[in-house]
């Protein structure tokens, strides 16, 4: 059964929402979370899981539900997982833990895009939803809040480092989300009427001593300059030991920092850089499109003049162009798995090797002598097969890989010169991609 993964939809941000609670384990388990799934069922407006991932992936049906928690059951709890076939894309694991006082209930949800939190109604369905849940379940925190944000400010841990969370819990308030749940430890520790007094659009007391906060009517607009001055008021109320002024500065530059930048990528190597920059976690997209707006890669200079080449300097140049074949065929054996377009020896293979081995980290990651043995040898040959194949290029076979050239027009290009400077580094793998010396070849092979 396929699910839509995240990675099937267009680069966006999406809605993070986190629940750290606690359950009865006196109760059959089926009644105890019983409330738990009619909720979700009642107020998931359109996001609504409708498959479920335990040792297998069902159909979401609550007999599933209580199959896959028993099938996934160890000695420390139980994780199950829920997923939608049909836009927007969910992801949601249900976390059970045993061995704790109390026994945990964990929930952490992600719904994709964003932007289908922008309607007021569908998020007042979300802070119904997680207001039930906090008043049925003993609640430490829970928050909903644009996830690229939330990864900015280090919210899970209320913007703190993990450690610092271990060793102190939650003591206190080092981050305001769009939704809050404040439980009654951390409500006690901020004092209950300061809490309550809280600049925000919705406060309210629950049952169990919890406190619910919601900044604004819609979770989608929290980088607005109007979202953010109510983030830093009520951040600073619950918090008079910080500056007003210093807090909304810092929230301002989250905003600017996932601030759309629009891409002008060097076109010899834009469809490449679009490809690093889709690999990117999302709140460091941005910054990544003007970091790579403002580079540009060397010119390639792995070249001589026709007129200037070095001549064959073997006996046999027939026997020398099928051992590059050979070479070549051993990129082909080493990525067709991961990279399917080898198969093809085309332009287009060229930017699906060079982001292989980029988001690899192949030179970092394997052995020097290995890389100049193997690896390079069988680049240099397939940039070279590249250039026979599709612009009419002419293996000039020399003893020395690093001096064979192939002629196109009136250069003589040296892929394996090429090949060894692009292995030296990760970054090397853009200064020099197989990609851009390509496109310079077919502009000059008139």
């Amino acid at each position: 059964m396929k699910v839509l993964e995240f990675e099937d939809l267009k680069a966006e941000d999406s809605l993070l929402l986190t629940f750290d609670g606690a359950f009865d384990t006196q109760a059959a388990l089926a009644s105890e979370l019983e409330p738990l799934f009619q909720m979700l069922e009642k107020y998931a407006d359109g996001w609504m899981p409708d498959v479920i991932e335990g040792k297998r992936r069902r159909k979401y049906a609550r007999a599933a539900i209580w199959k896959a928690l028993e099938e996934q059951r160890h000695e420390r709890g139980t994780t199950i997982g829920f997923y939608r076939t049909k836009w927007p894309a969910l992801s949601m694991t249900l976390s059970l833990y045993f061995p704790t006082t109390p026994p945990k209930l964990d929930i952490l949800l992600k719904v994709e895009p964003l932007s289908f939190f922008a309607e007021e109604e569908r998020c007042r369905q979300l802070v119904e939803l997680v207001r039930t849940w906090a008043s049925r379940y003993l609640i430490s925190h829970a928050l909903a809040h644009g996830l690229a944000d939330n990864q900015l400010s280090g919210a899970p841990n209320f913007g703190r480092e993990m450690q610092t969370s271990i060793r102190d819990g939650f003591d206190k308030i080092y981050e305001v989300s769009w939704l809050n749940v404040f439980g009654p430890k951390l409500v006690e520790a901020v004092g209950r009427e300061r809490m309550l007094s809280t600049p925000a659009w919705r406060v309210e007391e629950l049952p169990n001593g919890s406190v619910l906060l919601v900044l604004s009517p819609t979770a989608a607009d929290f980088a607005s300059d109007e979202a953010r001055e109510a983030q830093a008021r009520a951040h600073t109320h619950l918090r008079p030991d910080l500056d007003f002024d210093t807090v909304l500065h810092a929230l301002r530059e989250r905003s600017a920092t996932l601030a759309p930048v629009e891409p002008r990528f060097h076109p010899d190597v834009a469809p490449l850089l679009s490809r690093v920059v889709d690999s990117v976690a999302f709140h460091e997209r941005q910054r990544k499109i003007a970091e790579l707006n403002a580079w540009r890669p060397p010119e390639p200079d792995e070249w001589l003049p026709s007129d200037s080449a070095l001549p064959p300097d073997m006996d046999d140049p027939e026997r020398a162009r099928a051992h590059y074949s050979y070479l070549a065929e051993l990129l082909v054996a080493l990525l067709h798995s991961k990279v399917p377009s080898v198969f093809d020896t085309s332009p287009e293979s060229l930017t699906d090797v060079d982001f292989h081995f980029w988001h690899e980290e192949f030179p970092r990651v394997f052995e020097r002598k290995h890389i100049d043995a193997h690896a390079v040898p069988a680049l240099g040959a397939y940039l070279g097969e590249v250039l026979v194949r599709h612009l009419g290029g002419q293996w000039i076979p020399r003893q020395k890989l690093e001096e064979t050239q192939v002629l196109v027009g009136g250069r003589a290009w040296l892929p394996f010169l090429r090949a060894s400077r692009y292995m030296r580094s990760c970054q090397s793998l853009l200064d020099f991609s197989l990609t851009q010396l390509y496109r310079v070849a077919e502009r000059h092979r008139s």
